[in-house]
């Protein structure tokens, strides 16, 4: 096995923008195994889960700022977190005003 590569959170590598479904969110608090509860921008409190491809590969914490996904029959108390924003794409987020949390 090789060495893994750091990757710096410096460079803007790939944008994933919410589409018209899609909800910005803040990471308030992990309730254990996959779950997370989101204050989203849409002024809701939804109960997330993270989804199986994103949970091996990201770690989300407390502040970070999530792409939710509502789910179709509790909308507005549930969804999946689908997207972790970095420092620096938080920051494009706000300067273009998407971000208004």
């Amino acid at each position: 096995m090789g060495k893994r590569k750091v990757k710096s959170e410096g460079n803007l590598e790939r944008m994933i923008m919410p589409s018209e479904n899609d909800v910005l969110g803040i990471a308030i608090k992990m309730l254990g195994s996959e779950r997370i509860l989101v204050k989203c921008q849409d002024g809701k409190e939804r109960l997330c889960r993270i989804r199986g491809k994103l949970k091996r590969r990201v770690w989300v914490r407390e502040g970070d700022v999530v792409l939710v996904s509502p789910w179709d029959f509790q909308s507005d108390k549930r969804g999946d977190i689908f997207w972790r924003y970095r420092k620096n794409q938080v920051e494009w987020l706000r300067n273009k005003g998407y971000l208004k949390i």
